[in-house]
């Protein structure tokens, strides 16, 4: 087998159902859920404009050589509804992977969303489109058509490693993997969370909300209070 230039066609997916319930939380609720490690790097931005406003859907991983997309050209081909194609780039920033051309396409396939960590092109056409497209940055440069990469194969993106199969959740805020072996688990601690955040926030509006918790904290880890002013 050519390590490092291979297409895996299939992969562990886990239940539609089960990607759809993460549709009704916020990236928020499930990252603080997953103690805040499951996030992509804030340089991953949401560049389009989306009508729904939570991206569900499962990995198509790619593992891109820096600046080449002959790799996303054939995971656009395999991708269909409820994927969400993620790519490695290896940290490179100097050429864009894709453009409106390949954004349509993907569109058309009714792909769930495209994450690059690396820059696209075409902005003006790409960030009025209603699929979801996250990129670190934009650039006129173009990419190269040569290879190798691999599909469906572990990688790293914005720092967080995504199998195959993960669950990829996405919003305004960002984009973060939720292993689909604890996807269950995650589902069910996160809908507590948002409850609970609701009735923060109700609190926090009308005035109730209890903030004796700071104090008590800052006590427990020893921090000073003094009563004056600094230099005095």
């Amino acid at each position: 087998m050519a390590t490092g230039f291979r297409v895996f066609l299939k992969r562990d997916l886990p239940p539609v159902d089960l990607v759809e319930a993460f549709k009704e939380l916020p990236t928020a609720n499930v990252a603080d859920t997953m103690n805040r490690l499951c996030a992509l790097s804030s340089e991953i931005l949401l560049l389009s404009s989306p009508q729904d406003e939570i991206m569900s859907g499962v990995a198509l991983t790619v593992k891109a050589r820096p600046g080449d997309n002959l790799m996303i050209h054939k995971a656009l081909n395999m991708a269909g509804p409820g994927d969400v194609v993620v790519v490695s780039n290896e940290g490179d920033r100097s050429h864009s992977l894709v453009g409106e051309i390949m954004v349509t396409y993907a569109k058309s396939k009714g792909v769930a969303g495209l994450i690059f960590d690396g820059p696209i092109r075409d902005i003006g056409a790409i960030s009025e489109m209603d699929i979801p497209v996250y990129a670190t940055s934009t650039t006129p440069g173009g990419p190269f058509k040569e290879g190798p990469g691999e599909i469906n194969v572990p990688i790293s993106c914005g720092g967080i490693a995504v199998e195959p199969g993960d669950i990829v959740l996405g919003d305004q805020d960002g984009v973060i993997i939720i292993p689909k072996k604890d996807a269950v688990a995650v589902l069910d601690a996160a809908r507590k969370f948002k409850a609970s955040d609701a009735s923060k926030l109700a609190a926090a509006q009308n005035g109730t909300a209890d903030r004796s918790w700071v104090d008590k904290t800052l006590a427990a880890k020893n921090c000073e209070i003094i009563d004056g002013l600094y230099g005095a």
